[in-house]
């Protein structure tokens, strides 16, 4: 069940810092795909990412599992939370703007709900989160645009694609709960990262070809923005903050993270979103609040 605490000034800047981070994220890897295909893009993140929190595991003195049915588990999930899902996102965003991206990136919850509703006894479907979920998805749907369905061409199919790739990160929320809840978070990232490497390396190496490093100044610190930092710098700084701050107020990180990828969005690569995106995350962020009991909290507080 989510959990609610009351955020201190530290969990608040951690919190800040974090959806910071992430957002940035969604630039650093529209950077890099000017000049790298999204397979090897893929495989630089996770590679690299696993490398380091190896690196910290190996440090810490962390017990490594020795049942071989986690490592299986570690593969799913490097699948689910890693593969299909940064996969996914990165081809969609050579067809979107990143601002639009992290719009979608933030439907993660709803589907979350959703998922978590079908697989666990305790994950009720309670009023309000049906009503969260109902209205996100209309905030989804306004954000697509139904234009976009009804000329269905390219850019629909990459909202699409970024939108399934939220689905596979909720199945792999609850594959976590199921098969590594007992495991230190560390580990389960760094056995999650290596799984994902097992698949992507081979399959940047067969669609791409032997990655180049001679590359621009900007790709290459895009790549290392969003593998070392983005992915397992914030990996840790995540499961602090959620030491912190409890579930239930992470689910504002998943929505400060989307005015951050607009702003940088605009700034750095002149994107202008539509109207009817910006409508479609206010609707969608209202539907959170009200999934995660926010807005009945408020309203109770209210004189």
């Amino acid at each position: 069940m989510t959990t609610q605490k009351t955020l201190t000034t530290r969990a608040w800047g951690e919190l800040l810092l974090l959806s910071a981070i992430w957002g940035a994220s969604f630039l650093s890897i529209r950077v890099a795909l000017d000049e790298v295909p999204f397979v090897t893009s893929v495989a630089h993140r996770v590679v690299w990412a696993a490398i380091i929190l190896w690196a910290y595991i190996l440090i810490r003195r962390l017990p490594l599992p020795a049942d071989p049915r986690i490592w299986g588990a570690f593969l799913v999930m490097g699948i689910l939370n890693n593969v299909i899902p940064f996969s996914l996102m990165a081809w969609g965003q050579l067809h979107i703007e990143t601002g639009l991206t992290s719009i979608f990136n933030a439907a993660t919850a709803i589907f979350g709900v959703l998922v978590a509703a079908l697989v666990f006894t305790d994950e009720k479907l309670t009023p309000n989160r049906l009503a969260g979920v109902l209205i996100g998805f209309a905030g989804v749907a306004v954000a697509i645009g139904l234009e976009n369905l009804r000329n269905f061409d390219l850019r629909s199919l990459a909202q699409l694609a970024v939108l399934a790739g939220t689905l596979s990160y909720a199945c792999a929320g609850a594959w976590a709960r199921k098969t590594l809840g007992a495991l230190p978070p560390q580990l389960a990232a760094a056995g999650m990262l290596t799984g994902s490497s097992i698949v992507m390396l081979p399959a940047a190496l067969l669609i791409d070809g032997t990655p180049s490093f001679a590359l621009q100044t900007d790709t290459i610190l895009a790549v290392a923005y969003y593998a070392v930092i983005a992915t397992s710098g914030a990996y840790l700084l995540y499961y602090r903050v959620l030491a912190m701050a409890g579930s239930g107020n992470l689910m504002l990180c998943t929505l400060l993270i989307v005015p951050v990828a607009i702003t940088l969005g605009a700034v750095f690569r002149g994107e202008a979103l539509s109207p009817n995106a910006l409508i479609g995350f206010a609707i969608l962020a209202f539907g959170l609040m009200v999934l995660d009991g926010r807005i009945l909290r408020l309203l109770r507080r209210a004189p």
